[in-house]
């Protein structure tokens, strides 16, 4: 019997070689299922594809990012809008500044997608087994690979955070500038100047902010499942714009804590709790109060212009290349593609 392996997007039926394996493990039955699920070449894929696109949009909008994490801790700048940000930065710091701290944020960003779509679509397969999904499956899928991939890449991003923002022109003189050699580097100095722990600074924030992705693919699925009722795949266009509309409510939601994280993860303000690590639920209100004293309620959102432009943008194109690539692939590879839930 075939099993269908279903992904964000799409249902894939397993490979002759999989579907064709004996059901006999140690833990019998069920646990050779469940390594059948969180082994299969569909999830592989559909990570790898993730990876892929997420790695190709961030590439092309990457000075969007750098504009937004620039509002989001350089508190004291006056520059409000995304390019007034950027025109600013180039002026300041040279043509390339926008694109600092590329490839410790790809290589990090990769990873993390990578782990998200693999851990979201072995837990889908074993789950649904099939079966149609529903919102709620989804939302709660996303959730769980969500926490998954902030505990094993939160160090990335703490690094990656603070090599984009080395040699960058501060108006806030509260910050500390760094002085790493690369990702090794600093590591190296993160963990011997402030612990091994320090590398988890934000995850607190983090896992909250799991609801981040857990809303956006359930938007995602949500849509794409009313668009197939009446027609058979999606179009280039379906993918980009129902992409784009889910992270826009996602981002919208939960950019608050996403500007805490930024601060925590980046963790070189002088006036910070006296222990950062992890972002505890005591710093992250501490944060939040002091946004909200220096600026009123509209500080929690400063910034929120560039996110939106540059995470929708992003989001739109990671699932674009995403549903692309993942049909070519199964067509290549000589695998049935159904869309259809």
């Amino acid at each position: 019997m075939e099993r269908e392996a279903e992904a964000p997007g799409a249902r894939f039926p397993c490979s002759p070689a999989a579907a064709s394996r004996p059901a006999r493990s140690p833990a019998g039955p069920a646990g050779a299922a469940a390594m059948a699920a969180v082994s299969s070449y569909e999830s592989l894929v559909h990570a790898v594809a993730g990876a892929v696109g997420s790695v190709t949009a961030m590439t092309v909008f990457f000075p969007l990012d750098t504009a937004r994490l620039r509002l989001q801790v350089d508190e004291k700048r006056k520059s409000k809008t995304t390019h007034t940000v950027l025109l600013e930065i180039i002026k300041e710091e040279g043509l390339l500044a926008p694109y600092r701290g590329w490839f410790p944020v790809i290589s990090s960003l990769c990873c993390s997608n990578f782990v998200y779509f693999y851990t979201f679509n072995s837990l889908r397969a074993l789950w649904v087994k099939g079966q149609r999904s529903t919102t709620g499956k989804d939302l709660v899928l996303g959730f769980v690979a969500g926490v998954v991939n902030v505990l094993l890449t939160t160090p990335l991003w703490v690094v990656n955070t603070r090599l984009k923002l080395q040699g960058a022109k501060f108006r806030n003189e509260d910050i500390v500038p760094t002085n790493y050699k690369g990702i090794v580097d600093a590591f190296h100095q993160i963990i011997r100047d402030e612990g091994v722990l320090a590398l988890w600074n934000g995850t607190f924030p983090s896992l909250l902010l799991v609801f981040n992705p857990a809303i956006q693919f359930m938007f995602y699925e949500g849509f794409k499942r009313k668009l197939l009722k009446t027609r058979l795949q999606l179009t280039s266009l379906d993918a980009f714009v129902i992409g784009a509309v889910a992270k826009a409510v996602a981002t919208t939601v939960t950019y608050p804590m996403q500007t805490v994280q930024s601060i925590l993860r980046f963790g070189r303000h002088r006036l910070n709790p006296e222990n950062r690590t992890l972002g505890s639920l005591k710093n992250v209100l501490y944060l939040l109060r002091q946004r909200v004293r220096r600026f009123g309620l509209v500080g929690l959102y400063k910034g929120l212009e560039a996110k939106l432009l540059q995470t929708v943008l992003t989001a739109a194109l990671m699932f674009l290349v995403y549903e692309k690539l993942t049909a070519a692939t199964f067509t290549v590879m000589g695998l049935k593609h159904s869309q259809k839930h």
